[in-house]
């Protein structure tokens, strides 16, 4: 069980960690269906988009005692489908990506994605990056709440896999 004193620790996957993080997405996966939601019910993302992930070094873990607690891509590069937008961007300035978030079943409600955003915040920093993207399906409650509760700004729809998906962003300063 998690600690809320211990320390956790974003680091870059390996290819050694990618069962692991399959394991997590697809127990994802299982619970975006038992909420009802169409999102990742289209064989997206796969072990493909994971073995992507971490040979572009895009694909993060959040580990704390050597356990891995959840998973996400981050990605330092601009997201083509995030051109065109049904709305307005707050900026135009350079920013991070952050797909394919999930949190192990045994960690779930715990707060853990929460963390992940939170660390992904201080990595952009540290790279003198100050914008974050991020996007979702809209029935994908439990991560509205928490760009809602991180300060995200909602700023419109864009289109992924011919899907439109709400839109956020913040800014770091």
């Amino acid at each position: 069980m998690i600690k809320f004193n211990q320390q956790f620790h974003l680091r870059n996957a390996s290819l050694a960690d990618q069962d692991i993080i399959w394991d997590i997405l697809q127990q994802a996966i299982k619970r975006r269906k038992e909420e009802g939601s169409n999102q990742w019910q289209d064989g997206y993302p796969n072990m493909d988009s994971i073995k992507n992930d971490i040979e572009q070094d895009f694909g993060f873990v959040l580990e704390s005692e050597n356990q891995i607690l959840g998973y996400a891509a981050v990605i330092f590069e601009i997201e083509p489908a995030y051109e065109i937008i049904e709305g307005k961007w707050l900026s135009n300035q350079e920013y991070v990506v952050i797909h394919r978030v999930a949190v192990s079943e045994v960690y779930v409600g715990l707060g853990i994605a929460t963390i992940i955003f939170q660390e992904v915040e201080k990595v952009a920093i540290s790279k003198n990056i100050f914008s974050i993207k991020v996007d979702t399906n809209f029935d994908n409650i439990p991560l509205l709440k928490i760009l809602n509760k991180l300060n995200y700004t909602y700023c419109g729809e864009v289109y992924f896999r011919g899907s439109a998906r709400k839109a956020f962003q913040k800014l770091l300063k």
